[in-house]
Formats: structure tokens, sequence, C-alpha cells
């Protein structure tokens, strides 16, 4: 059987994990297609279609403006480093009333359909409004998506197969990748000081393959959250300290091998 993995990014409210199958069902046709209307000499060269998903609450010209420059030039940047990036990616964006602010106001997940597309969500509930949270998180969050649309880990398109083990190395990338690259870093994708990380990272490898996702990358009943986003990015720092890679040439391995060259 196909495993289908909940690729969604860092912590997530409940009621967005429950509402996911239908979510997966919008059509991509609903809501405003603006696809490089703003810069006519990038749209004859972007492979980005973009749509604003607009039948609860609209975005503003300059709001989407904005995420437009951040879109077109993050594309060109991410493709530079990770060639294998598709060639035509749908963006989707809606905004959300969700508390986002642990991660900047704003979320996402990758699906490979045809073409690949990118669901992006930004809460209306930043400190700092819209605005704020596409300063504050949108490019982070297209980065960590587009590595999980190259690396092949997606919704109806996990090329690893189950376990939180795997979730964890790929999320880690994808989490890394995204902070060395934007310089947005934040602390809920980080194991709290206090927590000694090695214990994390053998409690998650000595997990059954049939472990709950939704408890180990979200909430876990002891009170943790994103357990498994948390120790990924701390394994992958590890794994690049020790072996001396850099995360581009990580992200060309093996779930186990990189948790061999992080020395687990």
């Amino acid at each position: 059987m196909h495993f289908i993995t909940l690729s969604d990014r860092r912590r997530l409210p409940k009621k967005y994990l429950m509402s996911l199958s239908k979510s997966l069902l919008l059509s991509l046709t609903v809501g405003l297609a603006v696809a490089c209307n703003f810069n006519p000499k990038n749209a004859e060269t972007s492979t980005l279609h973009i749509v604003f998903q607009e039948e609860k609450v609209q975005f503003t010209q300059p709001e989407k403006e904005r995420i437009h420059e951040y879109l077109m030039d993050s594309e060109k940047e991410v493709r530079s480093l990770l060639p294998n990036l598709p060639d035509s990616i749908q963006v989707q964006l809606e905004i959300v009333d969700w508390n986002l602010e642990s991660v900047g106001g704003v979320t996402g997940r990758a699906e490979s359909n045809s073409p690949p597309l990118v669901l992006i969500q930004i809460s209306n509930a930043h400190a700092n409004g819209i605005l704020g949270a596409i300063e504050a998180g949108l490019k982070s969050t297209v980065y960590h998506e587009f590595h999980h649309l190259v690396r092949g880990w997606a919704i109806q398109d996990n090329k690893f197969g189950p376990g939180i083990a795997i979730a964890m190395v790929n999320e880690g990338l994808a989490e890394v990748f995204a902070e060395q690259y934007t310089g947005q870093e934040f602390e809920a994708n980080h194991i709290p000081e206090h927590v000694n990380a090695d214990d994390w990272v053998e409690e998650i490898l000595a997990l059954p393959r049939d472990a709950s996702y939704q408890e180990w990358m979200f909430e876990h009943p002891d009170g943790r959250s994103s357990v498994g986003y948390r120790t990924g990015n701390h394994l992958i720092k590890k794994a690049m300290e020790q072996s001396d890679k850099t995360i581009l040439e990580l992200s060309n391995l093996t779930p186990n091998e990189i948790i061999k060259l992080a020395g687990y």
C-alpha cells in the first residue's frame, strides 16, 4: 500500500488536521489566479502558477504583490540550489485565523500532483497582520515545502515509506535547508535546551513503524509538541557537524545513511 504522509509543516491546529481530507479536494480553479500579473517579464519565464484562495477572506493588492515577489524570488533561489525542483508548480494561498505565531504566521504542505502543488496558509491572527506574517514566515515555508517536492516527501508521493524516524529525517532536512538559506529560524522547531536531544532521537528510533504520526509530529499525549520536527532539526545539524557535509549533500542521502552519519 502506498503510504500517505502528512507532510504539513510544523505545529498545526487540530481543526486543520481534521479538515485535511476535505482540503485535499479543493479545486485549484477556485480563487483568483494571478500568475505573474505583477511582472510581465517574469511571467514569460516563470514556472510558478499562483492562485489566491479567496472564498472566505480576500487578499489586498499590496499583500498579493508582496507574496508574488517572495514566491518568484524564492523559486529562482531554490532552483539554483536544488536543480531538480519540478518545472511547473502550483502555489495556492489562503488566509486563515489560526494561531501560527510560533512559526512566523505561515504554514503549508506539499502535494506531488500533476503539476506539483504547494498549499500555503497565512494567519490573519499574526501580531503584525497579514503583511507581517508574509515578512516573518512565508519565505521559510516556501523553501521548506519546495525541499519536500525535490526530496519526494509529499502527500501522495512519499518515496521513503512509513515511520516516524523517516519523517524526522525528511522534515529535519527541509527545516535546516530553510533556516540556512532564508535566515528565518523559529524556537518551535528546536528541542528545548533543558532536554537531552539524544534521548529524543533514540526514543524515535525505537518506535514501531506504525507509530502515530499525529502524536509524534504534532501533539504528543505527554504534552510535548512537534517532537519529530524538533528532533529532525537536531539530527540533521549533528549529521552535518560530524560528517562535514552540507545540507545539500545530505539531501541526496537516504534516511538511514543520514542517521548513521549523525552517530546513531
